[in-house]
């Protein structure tokens, strides 16, 4: 063999072993976290499984490519405080907070670590963002509704319950900006429908039990239980109480229905983390939040339980039966 054509020999086979040695490296892991306001129990935990499939379909398997890392806060502040500061330290590519308390917790902990929020109601104006368009800094999401949906809540109480001339507002002190906007815009619908307006903070389950009671001493009574992580809390006794003082009550979310609730109107949750999955795929391929709109839901859904309806003594309306998207016998 001549020296040059073993030179060039030589020369390949060394050029070639750190190219196959490179190939055979296995792909970089990205870290995802995600944390949940409300706890392990509730809907969320449907969503989170949603959520991973979607990122599955687009490519990202669990073990091979992708690390997630979820955390429950249970609506306790201090829980999300460690837990966003865990998620943080962890060095995550992407967080995905769900609800208020996770998405204000993680921006208090970090302006850096890009987050996907998803389940909130009013980003601009709790100061989230600058804009839905444009929302700059470090968080892009999808809004769970606009303040128009609350007027519908009152809307579909007296359709369905035409005897209800007092309603009880069930909200989440906390909520300043969100809790408050809720309240106002039923506070100046319910007079057209003939209804007078009263809150119940929920702060604990021993005041929602004894207020909720108080409210009931009175005849043509409803409830309305708006949109907080506290409202997911405390599901059961609420859905159980408005049964105990047959109240009918009007809830933003289906699996309050489901679990024995009357009737509920809202975007749906699973969408919600779908949205927030294909979001999180944009940023590990480059994209940066403050360039992803806020995008806000495109269907709404009806969902009554008739079952609760006729143990209420209430015959369920044929207009309101024809525009349900689900009906529970």
């Amino acid at each position: 063999m001549r020296r040059r054509e073993f030179i060039t020999l030589l020369s390949g086979g060394l050029f070639a072993w750190p190219l196959a040695a490179h190939a055979q490296q296995p792909a970089q892991v990205r870290r995802v976290g995600v944390l949940e306001s409300a706890g392990i129990e509730t809907d969320q935990q449907a969503g989170v499984g949603v959520f991973k499939e979607v990122l599955r379909q687009l490519g990202w398997i669990e073990g091979r490519n992708v690390r997630f890392e979820v955390r429950w806060s249970g609506a306790d502040p201090a829980k999300a405080r460690k837990n966003a500061e865990e998620l943080v330290a962890l060095q995550t590519d992407v967080i995905v907070a769900t609800g208020a308390l996770g998405l204000q917790t993680l921006l208090q902990t970090t302006r850096s670590v890009p987050i996907v929020f998803n389940s909130i109601a009013d980003p601009v104006g709790s100061g989230y963002i600058d804009s839905l368009a444009r929302p700059g800094g470090n968080a892009t999401g999808f809004v769970l509704f606009d303040y128009a949906l609350t007027e519908k809540w009152v809307e579909l109480l007296k359709q369905m319950a035409p005897n209800v001339t007092r309603v009880a507002v069930l909200r989440d002190p906390g909520l300043l900006t969100v809790g408050a906007g809720q309240f106002a815009v039923i506070q100046y619908v319910a007079p057209s429908v003939g209804m007078e307006v009263s809150a119940i903070s929920m702060r604990d389950a021993r005041e929602i039990e004894q207020d909720i009671a108080k409210f009931a001493s009175s005849p043509n009574g409803g409830l309305i239980l708006t949109a907080s992580a506290l409202s997911v809390v405390h599901r059961d006794l609420v859905v159980g109480l408005a049964a105990k003082h047959k109240l009918p009550a009007v809830y933003h979310r289906r699996y309050f229905v489901t679990g024995g609730g009357l009737m509920s109107y809202g975007s749906e949750v699973e969408e919600q983390f779908r949205g927030a999955a294909r979001y999180v795929d944009r940023i590990l391929k480059g994209e940066k939040p403050a360039d992803l709109p806020v995008q806000a839901p495109t269907k709404y859904e009806l969902v009554i339980n008739r079952k609760t309806a006729q143990a209420l003594g209430l015959v369920v309306p044929p207009s309101l039966l024809a525009s349900a998207d689900d009906v529970i016998e």
